[in-house]
């Protein structure tokens, strides 16, 4: 069994974050500029990758018996069995845009068991930190979901079609039907969708209520991770399914996962 999230853990995961997102913002004041990773739409900046190094070499003095995974590049086998995943700015497009909808997270997971879900590992803590809104959650193993410092209550089981859904999906995705097809079954069963553009701001809200669930396929580690354990540390739940050779990743109340993961398995 997996043991609770550390309180020296968590408190460092509070600092990181913060510090990450502050040196991202600062960055973006005094100007920047984006270049693109795969599409218009993703892309990345000078700000991703200094909160990254701020963020790794923090862990290397404090925590060098542990992995590391960042979502731009950073990688260090640890010999913990435990790994610090990290994303310096989630919601990239937004962040260069000007919009407020980005953040800072990071999670500490354990190394993958053999019996445990792939692409879903074991996750000990979250911490994801929207500067600014000024907004800290965080949460994990043992650890109660809190935001800013107070509990997060849990969330009332409603059914979908009650619930609004978090979601993204690529233009171009839309033109394939192995994931346009189980994407619109979820979808259409929701009581309204919302496509904001950084999956860590949105599972942040799963979390607090303020959104029912969340679903998107293809996730890497460092958009899941961070508020999967937020979610599940706040009451709710998670899954991930695999359909057409796609891994979905769903969040929630009880009552709508159950309902995503039976409207994308039903394709």
């Amino acid at each position: 069994m997996t043991a609770d999230a550390r309180p020296e853990d968590l408190a460092l995961a509070a600092e990181l974050v913060r510090e990450a997102g502050q040196l991202a913002l600062r960055m973006r004041a005094e100007g920047l500029t984006a270049s693109e990773k795969t599409s218009v739409s993703d892309v990345v900046t000078a700000a991703d990758r200094e909160a990254e190094a701020l963020v790794v070499a923090r862990l290397r003095e404090l925590r060098p018996d542990d992995g590391i995974v960042g979502e731009e590049g950073a990688s260090h086998r640890g010999t913990s069995g435990r790994s610090w995943v990290i994303d310096p700015v989630d919601g990239t497009y937004n962040f260069f845009a000007g919009s407020t909808y980005w953040c800072s997270a990071i999670a500490l997971r354990t190394e993958p068991g053999p019996h445990e879900t792939p692409g879903d590992p074991d996750v000990l803590l979250g911490a994801i930190y929207q500067p600014q809104e000024d907004r800290l959650w965080i949460g994990g193993k043992g650890s109660p979901a809190t935001l800013n410092g107070s509990v997060i209550a849990p969330p009332a089981d409603e059914p979908l079609d009650r619930l609004s859904a978090g979601t993204y999906i690529h233009p171009t995705w839309l033109l394939r039907p192995e994931v346009s097809g189980p994407w619109t079954a979820a979808a259409s069963r929701a009581a309204t969708i919302r496509m904001m553009g950084s999956g860590s701001c949105d599972l942040a809200r799963v979390a607090t209520g303020q959104s029912g669930a969340w679903f998107q396929h293809s996730c890497p580690e460092w958009d899941w991770l961070p508020g999967k354990a937020i979610v599940r540390a706040a009451g709710g739940s998670t899954a991930v399914v695999e359909v057409n050779g796609f891994r979905w990743h769903i969040a929630g109340t009880a009552s709508a996962v159950r309902e995503i993961h039976g409207a994308l398995t039903s394709n």
